[in-house]
């Protein structure tokens, strides 16, 4: 049977990541989604409205990784490869068919920022939400609001609904929640950049604290250099499966060569 296990890591060198022989077959057609508000209050004991089985297709097949304390490892392919559907899977986001995934530490995952807000709700109310999915207690979240709400700068928009913002300002806040919870696992997809010119580099020097003070970093990105320069380890991932797991420069040779004689 399909096992996902997340603990706290005990002591700082315990912070690990294992999957066993990992399947995940990923609902093909339309799937019924709710909202977070909905989602949360679910939890609760609300009824869910039944739905047919979707048809699958075999997203990852037999995976198996271990990833310990101090790595930074990079997943490179191309497109529709698994490599994002491999980093949602380890932080729990999408349920695995078969096998195993052990988590050691606190995960901290950072994707798609801009997207599950609550267009009717208030930039404070959204806060509250986001961070009651991210696992924290509505006392924790009260805690950093002040925070996240200088470091957004929306001014007094963080009182009315997130329907009123501009893009520029809903992806300043999405940003700020986003990345205001440190983890011991940090896994990105893609290295994130956020608004204009003048908050990219606030939001570059936040990335960096983030990835430098991870305990694990794993990282999707299509920008090579990215990989070779932050990765110590890299794996590329076709077809679901891992083809290739070694140094940085080593795997990113042999995924550039093999692509070019496709």
């Amino acid at each position: 049977m399909a096992k996902f296990r997340e603990s706290d890591a005990m002591r700082p060198h315990d912070c690990s990541i294992s999957l066993q022989g990992v399947v995940l077959d990923y609902p093909l057609g339309p799937v019924a989604r709710g909202s977070i508000k909905s989602g949360l209050f679910s939890l609760f004991g609300g009824a869910r409205d039944a739905v047919r089985a979707p048809d699958t297709v075999r997203a990852l097949n037999n995976v198996s990784l271990s990833v310990g304390y101090g790595e930074r490892l990079g997943i490179i392919g191309s497109n529709g490869s698994g490599k994002s559907t491999l980093l949602r899977a380890i932080a729990g986001i999408y349920p695995i068919t078969g096998g195993s995934i052990e988590i050691h530490g606190r995960v901290q995952g950072i994707f798609d920022i801009g997207l599950g807000f609550e267009p009717e709700s208030t930039g404070r109310e959204n806060i509250l939400y986001r961070g009651l999915t991210m696992g924290m207690s509505p006392s924790q979240i009260a805690s950093r609001e002040a925070e996240i709400v200088e470091f957004a700068n929306i001014g007094t928009f963080i009182d009315l609904p997130i329907r009123t913002y501009s893009s520029g300002m809903a992806v300043r806040l999405a940003f700020a929640i986003s990345t205001y919870l440190q983890g011991d696992v940090l896994l990105l997809d893609e290295m994130l950049g956020a608004g204009d010119a003048a908050f990219q580099a606030k939001a570059s020097a936040r990335m960096r604290s983030l990835v430098e003070s991870a305990k694990i970093l794993v990282l999707v990105s299509h920008d090579m250099n990215t990989i070779k320069t932050v990765c110590t380890r890299a794996i590329w991932v076709l077809g679901g499966r891992i083809v290739a797991d070694g140094t940085p420069d080593d795997v990113v040779e042999v995924y550039l060569e093999k692509s070019a004689q496709v």
